[in-house]
């Protein structure tokens, strides 16, 4: 077997899983984490109780497969974790791109979702037979 075959490098998309899941648990406990960079929320001004139920969902969507990739088995089961997130990533991508209040958020959150993605779909290539 050739040596590059022989190594396991299912530890890229599980770091990505993990640092997913990471972020996760930040916005979930606070949500202004992620409210303010994307312009749901003003400086200053109070959280409103139904934006932060929506991140804190989306937090928790993307804690489900942060941790999914960080602990499926290598194979299948990791790729089909690396494939959800990506999947995510692209839902970001357009709903956060063409929905955000203010166009720089917008261009932010959609080179951040087209990152991440892309990070996450490259690691499909290491995740195991």
């Amino acid at each position: 077997m050739p040596a590059s075959r022989s190594r396991d490098l299912t530890w890229i998309p599980r770091l990505l899983g993990v640092a997913t899941a990471g972020y996760s648990v930040a916005i979930i406990a606070r949500p202004g984490l992620f409210t303010k960079p994307t312009a749901l929320q003003a400086e200053g001004a109070p959280l409103p109780t139904a934006t932060a139920i929506g991140v804190r969902a989306l937090g928790g969507r993307d804690l489900a497969s942060g941790l999914a990739m960080a602990f499926a088995p290598s194979g299948k089961a990791l790729r089909t974790a690396i494939a959800v997130r990506v999947g995510a990533d692209l839902v970001d991508l357009v709903v956060l791109g063409t929905s955000l209040p203010d166009a720089t958020a917008r261009s932010k959150a959609a080179g951040v979702a087209a990152a991440w993605g892309t990070l996450c779909g490259l690691s499909y290539l290491v995740a195991g037979d």
